[in-house]
């Protein structure tokens, strides 16, 4: 009696510590396969069919359709480069250049992976609308009061994701560095 007790306690905590590891990698993510360039992460292989097993749960679980690795690539960023959470009542400065791409966007999400509402509806850029400088960098200011300039209201919330979507361009599985690709800068600049 005693060792069957002990033998169903062992197989309850096992269930338990299994489904719970599986559940937290499926909804966190995991660092394999990842690209990561100053505040910017990727997953290259996310659209090939030699996607990891726990980006393909985390990908069934949310319902996203991920680029293929033919078309581009996705980088989100939760973080600035100085690994301060984004914060939409502090004001982020994006700026600088983005890796060669025929088309990219830039889009404010909310920690449930829905766009931030906001009064002006509005949740990205485009490379196509995007004012530069002669050089062709940019400056971009996330915050919830209106700035000059480019501007992305946050609606205030406390925490936010940026996802940076480079459509055919050549970063990929073999990218490794920012020299390969120059990826903007994430810069909190000023908190209430």
């Amino acid at each position: 009696m005693r060792l069957t007790f002990s033998i169903l306690i062992a197989l309850i905590i096992a269930a338990v510590v299994g489904v719970g590891t599986t559940w937290m990698t499926a909804t966190r993510g995991t660092d394999l396969n990842t690209l990561t360039i100053g505040a910017w992460t990727a997953r290259p292989r996310t659209g090939t069919a030699d996607v990891d097993p726990y980006a393909r749960a985390s990908i069934a679980r949310s319902g996203e359709l991920p680029i293929g690795t033919g078309d581009g690539i996705a980088f989100t960023a939760t973080a600035d480069d100085d690994k301060r959470p984004l914060d939409g009542r502090c004001d982020v400065v994006v700026s600088g250049v983005t890796p060669a791409a025929r088309f990219w966007t830039l889009t404010l999400y909310d920690p449930k992976g829905q766009l931030v509402a906001n009064s002006l509806q509005r949740y990205g850029f485009t490379s196509q609308e995007i004012v530069r400088s002669s050089d062709g960098a940019f400056e971009l200011r996330i915050a919830a009061r209106a700035r000059a300039g480019n501007w992305l209201p946050t609606g205030a919330i406390e925490r936010y994701s940026l996802m940076l979507r480079l459509y055919d361009t050549p970063v990929g599985v073999a990218t490794r560095t920012q020299r390969d690709a120059p990826m903007p800068t994430l810069k909190t600049v000023g908190c209430p």
